[in-house]
């Protein structure tokens, strides 16, 4: 069985990527983990994550993978004790002395190595498998043959990331935001620097700013494409990889839902006949109507080069906006309760996107605010409003104005 693992940056996040094909999310608590800048979950909401994982079969990991300090010791374990009395499924960390912590203090809880612990090689994942970790997360920079003889040479589960933002920096080892800002990324507080623009500084011509391209706007020489993998399932299944990440615990609801159901209908499409797969180009259309970068296949095929990066200006790709979510349904009245997230309007083209089953679209005929009014536009963040729909949504149902 092959995991679909997706990015929880909050309560709600977790939710919509377990009813959207989620098998598993991983997430943050308040401490310890290296995305200060999501939600990130208090204890209760732990337990209430778990809680809902749990009843639609699926797992929770928590990610403690700071590079820790000798004062981060003295709270680890009774850290560690609360997050397994909230019956998580297992802890993601990078530190040597916090998996040893953890394999002596709580040995029945399964350790997933990090990412950053840069693991590229069969021999350290031999290594790290003597010291009790049952999954790794491997680096980014490595190709399909080198996965395959990790995984011919080592009986570990092998974690890949297929699909999310890339590091400029090797494994995500990057000094630059704790350089210029004083948030150190390696501590859970990326400034994101590398997607800032940029431009070249002569010595002897201060404040003259020369522009490394042809833009006027700078450079973003730093900023990578994003990682996308979708077509190219079958190859890492058949090499043997026994989970799939997805990047993105920073990222929005709509990123979440859209992205885990695309892979889901893919994973579950080769699942069914591997023989007569065929990539679905309706996969890569859903995936790319939510915000992104190009898109690369990283380091799966070999050194991207120059094609791994981004140039230019315009960064970012989007043809659908994220307008609201769908908290429930009359279907006597034929209305959806909709939490606004970004502004629309009557006349608005909206695309809805449902947990299971086909998306459709068609206009806002009409909007009623809360106090049953007839109104132009929902303007207000998180507004609460009535949308009638031709055919019936559920809750967690995404909407998406086309641009």
């Amino acid at each position: 069985m092959i995991e679909l693992l997706a990015p929880a940056g909050d309560l709600e996040k977790l939710k919509i990527a377990i009813l959207y094909g989620a098998d598993a999310v991983y997430l943050g608590g308040r401490h310890f983990g290296l995305r200060a800048g999501a939600g990130n979950f208090e204890h209760d909401d732990l337990v209430e994550g778990v809680r809902f994982a749990h009843a639609h079969g699926a797992k929770v990991y928590v990610t403690v993978n700071i590079f820790a300090h000798n004062q981060d010791l003295e709270l680890i374990p009774g850290y560690l004790g609360s997050i397994v009395e909230a019956g998580v499924d297992g802890v993601i960390m990078s530190d040597p002395g916090l998996v040893d912590l953890s394999r002596t203090l709580y040995p029945d809880l399964p350790v997933h190595l990090s990412t950053q612990a840069n693991t590229t090689n069969w021999a350290a994942a031999r290594f790290w498998q003597r010291m009790g970790v049952s999954r790794i997360v491997l680096a980014r920079e490595l190709s399909l043959d080198e996965i395959k003889e990790i995984i011919e040479r080592v009986p570990v589960d092998l974690e890949v990331f297929v699909h999310g933002a890339m590091c400029m920096a090797y494994s995500g080892r990057c000094l630059l935001s704790n350089y210029l800002t004083g948030r150190d990324a390696n501590r859970g507080d990326c400034a994101q620097s590398c997607r800032w623009q940029y431009a070249l500084l002569e010595e002897k011509r201060p404040g003259e700013f020369i522009p490394v391209e042809e833009d006027t706007r700078g450079t973003y020489i730093l900023s990578s494409r994003d990682l996308c993998l979708i077509e190219h399932i079958p190859e890492l299944i058949e090499a043997g990889v026994k989970s799939f990440k997805i990047e993105g615990r920073m990222k929005s609801a709509n990123y979440v839902a859209g992205v885990v159901k695309a892979y889901r209908a893919a994973l579950d499409a080769y699942q069914k006949d591997p023989h007569s797969y065929r990539f679905d180009p309706a996969w890569l259309e859903d995936i790319s109507k939510v915000s992104h970068r190009n898109y690369t296949t990283g380091f799966m095929f070999g050194n991207p080069g120059a094609s791994g990066q981004h140039y230019g200006a315009g960064v970012y790709r989007r043809s659908h906006i994220f307008a609201g979510l769908v908290r429930e349904y009359e279907p006597r009245t034929g209305l959806a309760l909709v939490e606004q997230r970004n502004r629309f309007a009557v006349g608005d083209l909206l695309e809805v996107m449902v947990p299971r089953g086909n998306d459709f679209v068609q206009k806002a005929a009409e909007i009623i605010d809360d106090e049953g009014r007839l109104v132009e536009a929902a303007p207000h963040p998180r507004q609460l409003v009535r949308i009638p729909f031709d055919r019936p949504v559920p809750p967690y149902a995404i909407i998406r104005r086309i641009v």
